[in-house]
């Protein structure tokens, strides 16, 4: 199956994966229609490709969204809508489940009502809480740690079930952690680069916790070739390097690539997480199976692009400009 001249709807597109995957499709040469509510992600990760697709604000809550797909002929979905951050959950657990689960859904009936071909459901490995074994396979028991987590499982579970229920063409992506240029939230690698961008002074929590990190790119081709596969159906399927690193080498890591001989730490209580998730270490064997995937850019070479881009722009990442439209919030929370 190919993506060319095929009407390809990206929810969350303006988003950190979600714009990275968007220009993956381009270079498909698929029709590109971004719905987002730009409240994580930002217009500016789609300037540069602006004249070359559809945007429409919109949240995945709206029951108009089946318009939206009927009226622009959508045939493929990849729904990365979602709120992301997990330190938010902790104070709005709430919109994290009407979000990330409800939206899921309306999704998913959407699809099935207006005749799309395939969906693809962005999952994370968060769902899995902490490695129990390694590599981690599917099968691995799912024990979430934080509300956005349960979350991300409970739409995980629904798309399953609405796939025999109601005979939705899902692909189920539980995607491990991503890297990369356009981030939109303080995650562990921006926050590194940031700091050690000042001084080489850290200030950190959980620098044991240990995460398996793909770059953006690599994911976003993975979740293009999973799209692809009609054996994917139904399935639930991994995404990850396979290598894990814990906080405290991905700093040293970063400082060398940054210039610096030597770091200093300093761990702060407030930046630990009520429940943490300790390790994430992907098994890619059944993705190597259904699509023949794995990642090619590894660690320091993502690293050096992802510095080189920060630099390239002023030293900012984007929820250091954003202002985030708080009115947005709630709009179809009822």
């Amino acid at each position: 199956m190919k993506l060319e001249d095929k009407n390809v709807l990206v929810t969350g597109g303006a988003g950190f994966i979600g714009s990275t995957l968007v220009r993956e499709l381009l270079k498909e040469n698929a029709r590109v229609v971004v719905y987002d509510n730009f409240f994580s992600g930002d217009m500016s990760n789609l300037e540069a490709i602006r004249k070359e697709i559809d945007i429409i604000s919109g949240c995945i809550l709206d029951p108009q969204l089946k318009n939206i797909l009927a009226n622009k002929d959508i045939e493929y979905v990849f729904n990365l809508a979602a709120e992301p951050y997990i330190p938010h959950c902790y104070d709005r657990p709430k919109r994290f489940f009407e979000v990330n689960a409800n939206g899921a859904l309306n999704v998913m009936l959407a699809s099935k009502e207006t005749g799309v071909k395939r969906v693809l459901q962005y999952s994370s490995s968060e769902v899995y809480g902490t490695a129990k074994y390694v590599p981690m396979d599917e099968k691995h028991p799912t024990l979430p740690c934080s509300t956005y987590a349960v979350s991300k499982l409970a739409a995980d579970r629904l798309c399953f079930t609405l796939h025999h229920e109601q005979d939705i063409p899902v692909i189920i992506l539980r995607q491990f952690n991503t890297y990369g240029p356009r981030e939109t939230h303080p995650y562990i690698i921006p926050e590194l680069i940031t700091q050690l961008s000042e001084k080489n002074r850290l200030k950190l929590g959980n620098i044991k916790a240990s995460r398996d990190l793909t770059y953006v790119e690599d994911a976003a081709k993975g979740a293009i070739k999973l799209m692809k596969c009609k054996k994917a159906i139904g399935e639930v399927i991994n995404l990850g390097y396979g290598v894990d690193y814990k906080v405290e080498e991905l700093a040293h890591i970063i400082s060398e690539l940054m210039g610096w001989d030597s770091i200093d730490i300093d761990i702060e209580k407030e930046r630990l997480r009520p429940f943490d998730v300790e390790r994430l270490n992907s098994d890619q064997s059944k993705a190597k199976k259904f699509i023949d995937w794995k990642p090619r850019i590894d660690l320091k070479e993502g690293l050096r692009r992802t510095i080189e881009w920060f630099k390239e722009n002023d030293c900012k990442w984007i929820w250091e400009t954003k202002i985030a439209p708080e009115d947005k919030i709630w709009k179809y929370s009822n």
